[in-house]
């Protein structure tokens, strides 16, 4: 093959510079990469410490930017990040190809075949790889080193100016720590990363950047499973404080009597049982970030305290004369209207403008148009990881089936069908080296949506649909008449209750107080 023409590296050149954006920029890089060499899939990813991101590709099956791969787990991966060259891997390489199952135009395993990588270097910094396979053995052997030099200098340059554009366009006072943000151990342990592509999606994500570098407190609403936790972690990682600490509160699962105690912490002897002196989690979040999630299970009393150590910036221990001085920032969750439940008495008005300075509304997953392929590449991906398989994918009829559900568990709900799906097909394919999941793997998932109703729900909703449905009513009417029925059946007794329920005894009385349950006993005389 002939070293690359002088002008087509003009013409890569005025491409580049004349990219609208930074995806744009990487699609006409790729385009140019198979103009000058020919091949079956080439790909570009981001290097992250110890974890490879795909962030363009073409020939390969789209959920694979949903992949992240860690490098330890894929020798021609770590050989090539490794590696200051090129490497041309032999045809017969016994090193298994990360990409196994995964090209467009492929079924099934990867034959004998062409595969090289170029590391991209920048000022001596890895940024990341472009990988190139080819289906036909031997192709890429008598490409010139200047070929491969010219097109890994392009690649690495257009990959650190997409770079130093997201610094200088998010974040311009932090601009040297956008490109290592992600690889930060804590992050990747206790975050994740916001994965999807859609219109609401990259709306999410700009009210994130707009609001994370200042100290306001957020309000993060929306349905439960659409990742409110997350959204929150990202937001403490994009703000001014992510080197402090984020300390989580579960507020649904406080008992009522000690939620004093663990938010503001207490003295010895403040109570029986209080043996020794303990932090609250105001305490424990001084120069970072307090989330608290579910705040709209918390009871008026607690909401008061809540109200008061925001206002002034101060907390007092239980048993302490003395108050602290914290410097808190709170991002609160709920799927509760809290509006509704301030017309209802449930909620603070004071607290609600306190906590809802910037609110931000998560979006369900049946709004997320064409993320349902990429989640479930980043959920197959984690989940082959969990199941030490040596290459999982999912079959086109599988993608399709996925993208016809409305998913009213959202997010969390797919991640389980992905890995129900996982365990049912390695059961099918014991002793294959790559797992596909097929459609049947995923389960029946009955959509339930305004035009596609089936016979059966069609009745049952229809009386219903007739007059309009009030979530927070319906929620409501069904858990009073599942409490009082065990109730029932344990003789009033709320412990029995509770346990039978599986939830904590206080939080079922603070259920029952808001839905007005109440046990009446009385004396039957003989």
């Amino acid at each position: 093959m002939s070293p690359i023409s002088s002008s087509a590296i003009i013409e890569l050149a005025l491409n580049l510079a004349s990219s609208l954006n930074t995806n744009d920029r990487f699609d006409r890089l790729l385009d140019t990469v198979r103009k000058t060499i020919v091949c079956d899939a080439v790909a570009l990813l981001s290097y992250h410490g110890d974890m490879l991101k795909p962030i363009a590709l073409q020939g390969l099956s789209r959920d694979t930017l949903g992949r992240r791969f860690l490098v330890a787990e894929h020798p021609r991966f770590a050989a090539l990040c490794q590696s200051k060259a090129p490497i041309r891997f032999p045809a017969d390489s016994p090193l298994p190809d990360p990409y196994d199952g995964l090209l467009v135009d492929r079924i099934g395993d990867l034959p004998v075949h062409s595969c090289m990588g170029l590391p991209l270097y920048y000022d001596d910094k890895l940024l990341g790889l472009l990988t190139i396979d080819s289906l036909t053995p031997h192709i890429f052997e008598d490409i010139a080193e200047r070929t491969l030099d010219v097109i890994s200098a392009m690649a690495s340059a257009t990959l650190n100016t997409a770079f130093l554009i997201e610094q200088l366009e998010h974040q311009a006072d932090h601009s040297q720590q956008v490109v290592t943000e992600l690889t930060e151990q804590a992050w990747k342990r206790d975050g994740g990363e916001l994965i999807g592509e859609s219109q609401v999606m990259q709306q999410l994500k700009q009210e994130i950047d707009i609001v994370a570098p200042s100290d306001f407190n957020i309000l993060v609403y929306g349905e439960t499973g659409v990742g409110k936790e997350l959204v929150a972690r990202t937001l403490h990682q994009k703000s001014l404080r992510k080197n402090g600490p984020m300390v989580y509160v579960n507020c649904a699962a406080l008992p009522e009597n000690l939620i004093e105690s663990e938010l503001f912490g207490h003295v010895k002897g403040a109570f029986t049982g209080a043996e020794r002196n303990r932090a609250g989690k105001f305490s424990l979040a001084n120069g970072g970030t307090l989330f608290l999630d579910e705040i709209g299970e918390l009871p008026l009393a607690a909401q008061s305290k809540i109200l008061r150590a925001i206002q002034s910036n101060e907390i007092q221990p239980v048993g302490q004369d003395n108050v602290e001085e914290v410097n808190v920032r709170i991002i609160v969750a709920t799927n509760r209207n809290l509006k509704e439940e301030v017309t209802a008495g449930r909620f603070r008005a004071d607290l609600y403008h306190r906590l809802s300075v910037y609110p931000i509304r998560v979006p369900l997953l049946q709004e997320r148009v064409g993320d349902i392929q990429l989640l479930s590449g980043y959920f197959v991906e984690q989940t082959k990881q969990k199941l030490a398989i040596s290459q999982l994918k999912l079959t086109a009829q599988a993608i399709t089936h996925l993208e016809q559900y409305n998913w009213p568990g959202n997010v969390r709900e797919l991640e389980h069908v992905i890995s129900r799906a996982a365990l049912k097909a390695r059961s099918r394919q014991k002793h294959k080296t790559i797992i596909a999941i097929d459609r049947d793997d995923c389960g029946a998932l009955n959509t339930v949506s305004n035009d596609k109703l089936t016979p059966s729900n069609e009745v049952a909703l229809t009386n219903k649909t007739a007059i309009g449905i009030n979530l927070r009513e319906e929620t409501d009417h069904f858990q009073r008449q599942l409490i009082r029925n065990t109730l029932t059946q344990t003789n009033g007794n709320w412990a029995a209750a509770a346990r039978s329920l599986s939830i904590d005894r206080a939080n079922l009385n603070r259920i029952a107080k808001r839905l007005n349950i109440q046990v009446i006993k009385s004396v039957i005389e003989n």
